[in-house]
């Protein structure tokens, strides 16, 4: 009688046995990419497998101690590692690398505004300042220092041999010394520009007069007269 009971045990255990491995084998229930549904039989072990993962990374993703004892329930979600993290990483890291690139694009166009606006700042300066002297300079050239009326006479050089040229004025040298560029405006209004280059008779002995250099043929027929002296 205590045989077949023991039979009957040893039945019932390899059948209990058969039905628990088939239950091991069936995969837990997927609800999504990254979860499943624990169906009664799963284990840690059994989910790993079925999932492509370690029994490590499956306890990691759910907050489990790595190694230790895993006990799960029928109908319990069990979140699968991999895909979710990974692509929040990734859209993250994209996302800051945009960022990064915006704000750099951004520093960029700015320096280089603030590049252009100091360059034409400078050159409007520059040009200006080369408006604002040319002006002065042409102030300067038009006017000059009033020396008063003085006597005029001309002469030519070249008649009374010299090779001085047709530049210069003879002048009383106390009174413009060599190298002084003078304005003079005759009583007709033609305006003659002559440098101090010499001093003559007429000139040396009247610090009014002065005896200026110009072709014979175009020596005024009046001769002497008057005119304005600037000093330029």
């Amino acid at each position: 009688m205590k045989k077949v009971l023991s039979i009957a045990l040893v039945s019932a255990t390899v059948l209990t046995a058969i039905s628990a491995t088939a239950k091991t084998a069936q995969a837990a229930v997927t609800i999504d990419s990254n979860h499943v549904q624990v169906e009664a039989g799963d284990t840690y072990k059994s989910i790993a497998a079925n999932s492509g993962v370690t029994i490590a990374e499956l306890e990691q993703a759910n907050g489990r101690e790595v190694g230790g004892f895993d006990l799960i329930f029928p109908g319990e979600t069990i979140t699968l590692p991999g895909a979710t993290t990974t692509n929040t990483d990734t859209s993250v890291a994209q996302a800051t690398t945009d960022t990064t690139a915006t704000q750099q694009q951004a520093t960029t166009e700015d320096t280089s505004y603030q590049a252009d606006t100091q360059a034409q700042t400078q050159t409007a300066q520059t040009d200006a300042q080369a408006t604002t002297q040319s002006a002065a300079q042409t102030q300067t050239s038009a006017t000059g220092t009033s020396q008063g009326t003085f006597k005029i006479s001309f002469y030519d050089p070249a008649v009374l041999g010299s090779n001085m040229g047709y530049s210069g004025v003879a002048a009383n040298l106390s009174v413009f010394p060599k190298g002084t560029t003078l304005k003079i405006t005759l009583s007709d209004g033609t305006v003659l520009i002559r440098t101090v280059n010499d001093t003559g008779t007429f000139a040396y002995s009247n610090p009014n007069q002065l005896d200026v250099a110009m072709p014979n043929n175009q020596i005024p027929s009046y001769g002497v007269t008057t005119a304005s002296v600037e000093v330029l």
